[in-house]
């Protein structure tokens, strides 16, 4: 392999790897609303509301089923909420009444809810939950990000001719690929003590490929703790005979953190970013 300049090869680094689909998953976020539209639609009854305490009170008595969809009317998925107060620590669940009926509208006017439903502040709860939705969707970003750069890297593995779960397998432990292959990584787990779980693995011409995938937009302490990582990771695979460590990440990221991305660049060869994959690293590394 023809030796590579670092300074240029930062300058391929990518600014955004965003899909269609990468800020705001709506199939997502209408397949979850649609999955409580009913009790939504049966907690409408209470907007605007003269008695919202006595019907919301009525209303779970015949409907039990509206208490397991409050959790997302305030922004959040757990089943179950802490709320400290004054001389009193609550814990409440939203599977089935664990206080009283009366403790529960405490929780309701406290949290503002009725307010949100009473003073007609929202129309209807089910495009409110969208919206809320919505909101939550966007912290999910991040781990898109990752998933995105792998659908990426898969793209070009099938162009190759790689055939998933034949010549390349997705998410595979240390352990798995060892029983598989036949393999001995001890030397890259600590001799076996840590799982190292891989997010490809390719097998061509007898060889093991364990390949890791990411991209960073952005900086911060994550991309040296990787990046020293990998450095370790290379180093400790070097002596095995079947088995090649290669690592796909792209971002400006890399910008802020270029020193340690420099250190793993010097000892792994087999290190590329999509820019290197458009132009033919998948050949260059499988022959």
């Amino acid at each position: 392999m023809k030796k590579r300049n670092f300074e240029t090869w930062m300058t391929t680094m990518r600014d955004s790897i965003a899909t269609w689909k990468f800020y705001t998953n709506f199939e997502n976020i209408f397949n979850h609303v649609n999955q409580i539209k009913v009790e939504l639609n049966i907690l409408n009854a209470l907007i605007g509301s003269k008695n919202i305490e006595n019907e919301f009170i009525q209303l779970y008595k015949k409907y039990p089923e509206v208490l397991n969809v409050i959790p997302i009317l305030i922004a959040t998925r757990e089943n179950e909420i802490k709320i400290k107060d004054v001389g009193k620590d609550y814990n409440f669940s939203f599977t089935e009444l664990n206080y009283s009926i009366d403790e529960y509208v405490k929780f309701m006017n406290n949290t503002g809810l009725f307010d949100l439903m009473q003073n007609h502040i929202v129309q209807n709860l089910v495009d409110y939950v969208v919206g809320v939705e919505a909101g939550m969707d966007t912290h999910g970003r991040k781990n898109r990000t990752g998933d995105v750069m792998e659908e990426l890297v898969e793209t070009y593995f099938v162009k190759y001719g790689l055939k998933r779960d034949v010549s390349y397998f997705k998410e595979m432990y240390k352990s798995e690929v060892e029983k598989k292959f036949g393999i001995d990584l001890s030397s890259i787990s600590n001799e076996g003590k840590t799982e190292k779980r891989f997010d490809f693995v390719i097998y061509h011409n007898g060889m093991v490929y364990g390949c890791e995938c990411n991209f960073y937009g952005g900086g911060g302490s994550k991309l040296n703790e990787t990046a020293r990582s990998y450095k370790s990771l290379t180093v400790e695979s070097k002596p095995l005979k079947n088995f090649k460590f290669v690592w796909f990440t792209d971002g400006n990221g890399w910008l802020s953190a270029r020193n340690n991305l420099r250190e793993t660049f010097d000892v792994l060869e087999n290190l590329y970013n999509l820019n290197d994959l458009d132009n033919g690293a998948l050949k260059e590394l499988l022959g």
